[in-house]
């Protein structure tokens, strides 16, 4: 299920996140659903999908954070 367009990606992540950061969100996805399809890769009992969707905020958290109710790039 890996998204090709930023255009495919969830609403709450296309209604939050600026253009750079769904770019951002959609490739750490993509190479999370390759990563992590083994399940003895996982943590838990979490599924692909959740598991990729963990790694794509962690990593745009890394360059971007919420002011109020938008989602800014780090000083």
């Amino acid at each position: 299920m890996p998204y090709d367009r930023n255009a495919d990606l969830p609403d709450s992540v296309r209604d939050n996140l600026p253009e750079k950061a769904q770019t951002i969100y959609r490739n750490a996805f993509n190479n999370a659903w390759d990563e992590y399809s083994d399940p003895e890769d996982r943590r838990g009992d979490a599924s692909r999908e959740e598991t990729a969707h963990r790694v794509a905020w962690s990593t745009v958290k890394k360059s971007y954070e919420k002011k109020g109710d938008r989602w800014v790039k780090k000083d």
